[in-house]
């Protein structure tokens, strides 16, 4: 008889560690408290367009987890790569073309010659590990011997791929592990066509061609333990049973699961971190405005528009546009309530970049405290492991856990770690179980 797992909690992490156990024989049910799967990556249908929750790109496109999973299940995802000639920095008295390439970096005005070389060499140094960071140095203090725009322009490259207003914070080491992978790719970004709808739906068709099961609705109440092994989860509506859990929710809501337990002390200390946290504001055209532009930072205050419509089609409604401004914040910005202040902001970038657009607005969204990572990854904040010594038949993912990259990435990497782990150890488990 194959074994049965139970995974809890529908987002990405979820629907990805289920579709890939029931595509490899196991008894999967895949528990969501919500009526949607999608967690917090979801697509919203408003007056024809498709707004995707959150940003959705994907980083490294040709080294992504995304790509395992593809190349293993039958999971399609309808890659729309980013054009880095048409992404620039938006300097506040001029624009200027990303280094994002050798010919935007020959371009753009935000380096000087010499510099333009030394930044070169900083990233060769980075793919070849030459430079690794400092355990127990941030990397804002890591580079403050280097070059003013060089220090600068590094740290608006991590602002703008950790979606922080506070890049100086991120560990040294975690900042160079990042990049040697970003910096070595073919494909720096990438979108999905469909959004993350389309993920979602490719992985919950997985799941149920293979014998799977998806319980929306229910949400769990309760674990039973024998020992430190699971035995069942006790939801709203039902009870289940299973040789293995994977916990894909965060650990706010796993440290309730298990209170009353010996093991909430587990989930303690990533309870009590801060997420990452950004203003969203999309908006919704009737025909598009002509921009040079498909990404434009605007660098003194940490916002970025991108035109997802110039990617992905589908998303508007025939000669429609659809873009995205995400603004960071930080703890003290969101404790001093300065959303609104950033929403403002966001509608004058708009105007100098996309003129006219109030006129042809069809439909928009905004969030003025959209979580796009649970744990931020800032100074000694640290991501949860995918599995504890102390209950050996739960594994855990999401991202708040370990993994790579950040973002989804950290969702789909700590799924697979964690279905990596119960395939590899399967026999083994049974005989402890029986």
């Amino acid at each position: 008889m194959s074994e049965k797992v139970v995974v809890v909690g529908g987002g990405l992490a979820g629907l990805s560690a289920a579709a890939r156990l029931a595509h490899n024989g196991y008894q999967v049910t895949l528990l969501e408290k919500a009526p949607k799967l999608g967690g917090r990556a979801i697509s919203i249908p408003l007056k024809g367009f498709n707004f995707n929750f959150g940003a959705h790109a994907i980083y490294a496109r040709d080294k992504s987890i995304l790509r395992k999973f593809e190349s293993e299940m039958p999971l399609h995802v309808d890659w729309k790569d980013f054009t880095p000639s048409k992404a620039f920095y938006d300097m506040g008295t001029f624009t200027t073309p990303m280094p994002a390439t050798l010919e935007g970096l020959y371009r753009t005005k935000v380096l000087d010659s010499q510099n333009k070389i030394r930044f070169a060499y900083e990233v060769f140094k980075t793919m070849t590990s030459i430079e690794r960071g400092e355990d127990g140095v941030l990397i804002g203090d890591y580079l403050k011997n280097e070059p003013e725009q060089i220090r600068d322009l590094l740290l608006t490259v991590a602002s703008s791929n950790f979606f922080t207003n506070e890049p100086e914070k991120i560990p040294s080491p975690l900042f160079f592990q990042y990049y040697k992978r970003l910096f070595s790719t073919n494909r720096a970004v990438s979108y999905i066509g469909g959004g993350w709808q389309a993920i979602v739906d490719s992985f919950a068709k997985i799941i149920e061609d293979n014998g799977g099961n998806i319980v929306t609705k229910e949400k769990v109440m309760e674990v039973q333990l024998e020992g430190k092994w699971i035995r069942t989860i006790v939801g709203k509506n039902d009870t289940y049973q299973a040789d293995h859990f994977i916990f894909c929710i965060p650990p706010k809501e796993l440290s309730n699961l298990f209170a009353d337990s010996s093991y909430q002390n587990y989930f303690t200390e990533y309870q009590n971190f801060s997420p990452t946290q950004v203003v969203v504001y999309d908006i919704g055209l009737s025909e598009r405005i002509a921009s040079p532009y498909t990404y434009i930072y605007q660098k003194a205050h940490r916002v970025f528009i991108t035109d997802i419509s110039y990617y992905d089609e589908t998303c508007v409604p025939k000669g429609g546009q659809l873009t995205q401004a995400i603004a960071y914040l930080n703890a003290e910005e969101i404790a001093e309530g300065k959303a609104d202040e950033k929403v403002v902001l966001i509608e004058s970038i708009y105007d100098k970049h996309f003129p006219g657009w109030r006129e042809k607005l069809v439909a928009k969204r905004v969030s003025k405290k959209a979580t796009v990572q649970e744990i931020k990854c800032i100074e000694d904040q640290r991501l949860m492991p995918v599995k504890f010594y102390g209950l050996p038949n739960a594994f855990f993912a999401g991202d708040w856990c370990q993994g790579e990259g950040q973002l989804s990435e950290l969702s789909f990497t700590s799924a697979y770690d964690a279905t990596s782990r119960i395939m590899k150890n399967s026999s083994l488990n049974q005989t402890h179980l029986a």
